[in-house]
């Protein structure tokens, strides 16, 4: 008897066992699948003093606010149904040089990636950060003593490196976020947000002008200093429901079904793929579309959530990665390679396609580099998977004032200081990609030429809605006056047309067959862990 009841008593603590361990890998897959992410959805709060945070409970809620107690040696945790953040000023006994070197400036966070991969080649370590264009900067921690800064900016400079500047501040004071809750005014530097209902509504005031107004973001909130001597409102919030936030307002109200599940795919394995954007600052990825438009809860739709439901967990791998999903509005007609618009590692699965749906099938792409072949393509206004959108074609006109204006900005923002000129004397397309992409635009100047490269073309010049045209100059009385830029798309180009998807979709094509018609050897998986890095 005694023999059997040992028997029973094992076989029972086995199965308990084996019970729990099933359940704890059940968890543990579930959050693989639907990973916690960190999106920046304020990101330089306090860069003014009038700037002001109003975070709600939904009626009937609370929050749960937690900070650090004054001594900074435990934590505070307060309730209440809202609370105002504002910017106090902490006066300093010495005051803080902020110093740091920047090496690039760039328009892209893929450009800067592969500037600061170029760096460190050079063994000078890196991080990049985006106080407003992205920037790489020499690493702070290991170029943190003056001696050591100067040296290494005397030495670029003598290299020939003239864009790479000393960014130097000094801070008598710094901005502390500013909170009351009851009778009491906390001044603090990290506030965790929660709601009692899961939903925390946000309105942010910059200037007198709300620029954020009652959005509903899922998740908790916590507000923290960046790298940028400002701080940010970042939102923990699962994955799948992070998509709900991103699909309906990239793909737009009325895309067909299938378009909405492919879009729905590519934003759950975008942001994957670019958690590591922000580690200067603490959290994975911005809400604006430098990265993807994020706007939490706000007019998600019945049809985007199902299609999030429909697809839930699928994302698009390249030799089991997660691949750079990239998308864009329009294409012109054919999308670009990768390195038709950024320097960098290629990406194989990112390579230029025409967007034509009944394309012959030994024709995935076109050569249309010379000037006969482009101009052909550029007049054809028909057959392609956007017609009937205004950004298949346009024309800009620029002239040579504006031109003047928009590329001294630019070479400003870009750190040049070096370039001086007066007047622009001639522009021209010195370099193009065979999907047609400008790669280097030559301007000739009073002073001499300048030389601008691939997306960087969009910012040194207002016209161009892409990269993707052809001048032609503009003559009053035989006198240059300015240039019109003829062109197609609006955006990068590279990697599945939004709008194209809408005729697939129209066509009954499904969402993994217009998956595979813009991207090269790419996979639909399931979501594992291995399929990407998590920021530790």
């Amino acid at each position: 008897m005694q023999k059997t009841f040992g028997i029973v008593r094992q076989t029972f603590i086995v199965t308990i066992c084996s019970i729990t361990l099933a359940a704890v890998e059940l968890v543990q897959a579930q959050e693989a699948s639907n990973p916690s992410l960190k999106i920046g959805i304020v990101q330089r709060f306090g860069e003014r003093p009038q700037d002001r945070l109003t975070l709600k409970a939904p009626s009937g809620g609370k929050l749960t606010l937690s900070f650090p107690s004054a001594d900074g040696k435990t934590t505070q945790t307060l309730t209440s149904d809202r609370v105002v953040v504002e910017i106090a000023s902490q006066p300093l006994l010495l005051p803080i040089l902020e110093e740091k070197i920047v090496l690039s400036n760039h328009r892209s966070f893929e450009n800067a990636a592969a500037s600061a991969f170029h760096w460190n080649e050079k063994g000078i370590q890196t991080e990049i950060a985006q106080p407003r264009r992205w920037q790489v900067w020499a690493k702070r921690d290991v170029f943190d003593s003056i001696l050591l800064r100067y040296l290494m900016f005397y030495t670029l400079r003598s290299q020939g490196y003239l864009t790479v500047q000393i960014d130097r501040r000094i801070l008598p004071q710094k901005s502390i976020a500013s909170f009351t809750v009851g009778d009491f005014r906390y001044n603090r530097d990290r506030l965790d947000v929660s709601s009692s209902t899961g939903i925390v509504e946000v309105s942010y005031q910059r200037e007198n002008k709300a620029e954020i107004s009652n959005r509903n973001y899922a998740g908790s909130l916590k507000l923290q200093p960046n790298a940028h001597q400002s701080f940010t409102l970042v939102n923990n919030v699962p994955l799948e429901t992070y998509v709900r936030g991103v699909v309906p307002h990239e793909i737009g109200y009325n895309a067909p079904y299938a378009s909405v599940e492919a879009q729905a795919i590519l934003a759950r394995t975008y942001v994957l793929a670019s958690l590591h954007r922000f580690t200067v600052d603490g959290y994975e990825l911005c809400a604006d579309t430098q990265c993807q438009v994020y706007r939490g809860l706000e007019d998600t739709t019945a049809v985007a959530d199902r299609a999030i439901s429909d697809t839930r967990g699928l994302v698009f791998t390249y030799n089991n990665r997660v691949i750079d999903a990239l998308y864009s509005s329009t294409t012109g007609g054919i999308t670009a390679n990768y390195n038709d618009i950024w320097d960098g590692t290629p990406r194989p699965y990112l390579q230029s396609v025409l967007d034509i749906a009944r394309r012959p099938e030994n024709q995935r792409s076109a050569n249309i580099a010379d000037d006969k072949n482009l101009k052909a393509f550029l007049d054809r206004q028909e057959g392609f998977n956007e017609d009937g959108w205004k950004n298949l074609r346009w024309r800009r006109i620029g002239t040579l004032e504006e031109l003047q204006t928009s590329l001294k900005k630019f070479l400003r923002f870009s750190g040049d200081t070096t370039t001086n000129f007066s007047a622009i004397k001639q522009l021209q397309v010195s370099k193009r990609a065979a999907s047609g992409r400008v790669l280097e635009m030559e301007v000739t100047t009073d002073t001499g030429k300048i030389i601008v490269k691939k997306d960087e073309i969009i910012d040194a010049f207002d016209p161009p809605d892409s990269t993707f045209f052809k001048l032609e100059p503009i003559y009053l009385d035989n006198v240059l006056t300015g240039y019109a830029f003829v062109g197609g798309g609006l955006g990068h180009g590279v990697g599945m047309s939004q709008t194209g998807s809408y005729n697939l979709a129209r066509m009954g094509w499904t969402y993994d067959r217009i998956l595979n018609f813009y991207y090269t050897n790419a996979q639909l998986q399931k979501l594992r862990p291995e399929h990407y890095i998590p920021q530790k």
